[in-house]
């Protein structure tokens, strides 16, 4: 088992990375022309420069803890602990100057996310938290966002209310009498955040992968929130061994356990489209 002094050191270490790889990100904000990959997804010399800087202090700190990372590594390793980077969660904002773009670090224990830290260098706004489910692990609990306690809102739904869409859900807002106004923000992490933080009551994201949700996944439960698979399988533990560079994780996120049925209609055929899609 680990002590208080590990604990520490994570959240030390994650914040002191991301806000100096943030520091240097912000240069080069909004003036980097991104290149489309095979998945569809952008990335720019920043976010590969990113990755690797992410990676080597990764491998000095911990040297040994795994890392899977969005520009490197897809293939879960074998160790206890193991990292999964976002270099940059956002890269369209990034290249196109909206300040909504982050740097996300994610902590598996046995291939479950037990810790996350995402830092927004642009919003000068950092999330963590710690969630330990039925690890065995003990340690410090709680979400929060610069440093002040987060809690997700006990409100009921309504049109006065938020709920977040990635660019592949936006088929939701054609529904007549959806329950809450719709955002999309752009960033997979800072959709699930914004639950966590009360401002909206739930969202979906019908492609995400790995490192768009390991770091989130453990902040909004942390928070009192609640995140589930759209699709028949359960997101964690992850398989080691296994590819997870094309693998998409459709989930549904809300402010509270009792609001994901309530929401699950909506956007369950969401989760639907991308298992057949991809033979889910």
């Amino acid at each position: 088992m680990v002590d208080a002094l590990f604990w520490t050191d994570i959240l030390t270490f994650a914040a002191d990375t991301s806000h100096r790889i943030g520091a240097e990100l912000t240069e080069k904000f909004g003036k980097l022309t991104a290149v489309r990959k095979a998945d569809g997804s952008l990335v720019t010399e920043a976010d590969q420069w990113s990755d690797r800087e992410i990676c080597q202090a990764i491998a000095t700190a911990f040297p040994d803890h795994g890392i899977l990372s969005e520009e490197k590594t897809h293939i879960l390793p074998g160790n206890d602990w193991c990292w999964v980077i976002d270099p940059i969660d956002g890269t369209t904002n990034f290249t196109r100057g909206i300040p909504i773009w982050g740097i996300s670090l994610g902590l598996l224990y046995k291939g479950t996310p037990v810790f996350g830290y995402v830092h927004f260098p642009w919003l000068r706004q950092s999330f963590h938290g710690y969630w330990y489910g039925d690890s065995g692990l003990t340690g410090p609990t709680g979400a929060f966002c610069n440093g002040e306690p987060l809690q997700t809102s006990d409100d009921e739904p309504s049109l006065n209310h938020i709920f977040n869409l990635c660019a592949r859900s936006t088929a939701v807002a054609a529904q007549p009498n959806f329950p809450c106004k719709i955002r999309l923000m752009g960033v997979a992490s800072y959709n699930v955040l914004i639950v966590a933080s009360g401002a909206a009551l739930g969202g979906v994201e019908a492609t995400s992968k790995i490192w768009d949700i390991a770091a989130v996944w453990a902040i909004i439960q942390a928070a009192g929130g609640a995140i589930e698979s759209l699709e028949p399988n359960p997101m964690f533990p992850l398989e080691i061994g296994k590819n997870y560079g094309d693998r998409p994780f459709p989930c549904l996120t809300a402010s509270r356990a009792e609001l994901i049925p309530v929401f699950k209609p909506w956007v369950q055929f969401i989760g639907d489209q991308v298992c057949e899609k991809y033979g889910l």
